[in-house]
């Protein structure tokens, strides 16, 4: 039998709806890798389970804490492991490579586009732990430095230092790496469009396209789907849900674009590019060809501890 403070309570199950998709971004923001990051967020949850609930008057915030020092655990072990069996280097180095893009055809400009944007994602997952923690909650999901500091166990004024740090390592790691974070506000569009697909909900994924939405989706040159433009915030969002009810979906942390990575099997199985205006996605670019999107998975996979 369940109750409130249990899975399967009343009060559990809405917070687990309304924060899970919101934590297990922030989790890959720290993490780079979305197994881990969907079981850091279980983790956090079993402890919520275990607290009553009338002892915290900010769930989101409680969870987002935990979360975020279960994901900086998980981060100084996974360094040490690696150090000690000397693999930072071969790590780097594979990084390295993948950030130097070799030259294509100006067709497959917008995988390359992608590429840099997780290449950033791979130098953000080789800063120092409290680095890249402070980097994430700060820069990317703007939390406040007492709430970080919280969060770190660091005095907020360090916490500026660690952010400060982190930008300017990713910045020497790559001559276009700037810090790059998207407007907050598109962020925010583009988690109500990964709740509206991890919910199913039809109404509420069409509140968040433009009424003359167009959405289009590259599946390789063999799927006679590609190149196919579907027009209109109903049809879009019934396809979009076709594909992507059944996948994770995460907003990419780093770049100035807006991009939704979707993954199945814990593997990345599409790219999602948003084109976002007064607050309404306008376009909805799919990159799922198989070919294209292994050296995107590939990347996530060479700075993943």
């Amino acid at each position: 039998m369940t109750n409130e403070h249990s899975p399967g309570g009343s009060r559990f199950d809405e917070a687990w709806l309304a924060h899970r998709t919101h934590l297990i971004g922030l989790a890959f923001g720290m993490l780079g890798d979305i197994g881990a990051a969907e079981d850091a967020v279980q983790d956090a949850f079993s402890r919520l389970a275990g607290t009553e609930f009338d002892h915290i008057e900010d769930e989101r915030g409680w969870l987002t804490v935990v979360t975020s020092r279960i994901c900086l655990d998980q981060i100084r072990s996974a360094r040490a492991r690696r150090e000690q069996v000397g693999e930072v280097a071969t790590i780097e180095s594979a990084g390295g490579a993948l950030l130097q893009s070799p030259g294509v055809d100006p067709a497959d400009r917008v995988t390359l586009d992608d590429e840099v944007r997780l290449a950033l994602l791979v130098v953000l997952q080789r800063l120092a732990p409290a680095e890249r923690v402070v980097f994430v909650l700060h820069d990317i999901f703007q939390l406040p430095f007492d709430t970080v500091s919280a969060t770190v166990g660091r005095p907020a004024p360090t916490c500026r230092q660690l952010a400060r740090r982190a930008r300017e390592k990713i910045e020497r790691e790559h001559p276009h790496g700037r810090a790059a974070v998207g407007p907050a506000e598109h962020r925010l569009v583009a988690e109500n469009f990964v709740d509206a697909c991890a919910s199913g909900d039809l109404g509420t994924l069409i509140r968040v396209l433009d009424p003359d939405v167009t959405g289009v989706i590259d599946l390789g040159p063999s799927d006679p789907r590609t190149g196919r433009v579907f027009r209109g915030a109903q049809g879009v969002a019934a396809n979009v849900l076709r594909y992507l009810a059944p996948a994770t979906l995460v907003v990419n942390p780093m770049g100035d674009r807006t991009i939704v990575l979707a993954f199945t099997g814990r593997r990345l199985w599409a790219v999602f590019t948003m084109t976002v205006v007064n607050g309404l996605v306008t376009e909805l670019d799919g990159l799922a060809d198989p070919d294209k999107i292994g050296l995107l998975g590939a990347q996530l996979a060479a700075g993943t501890p």
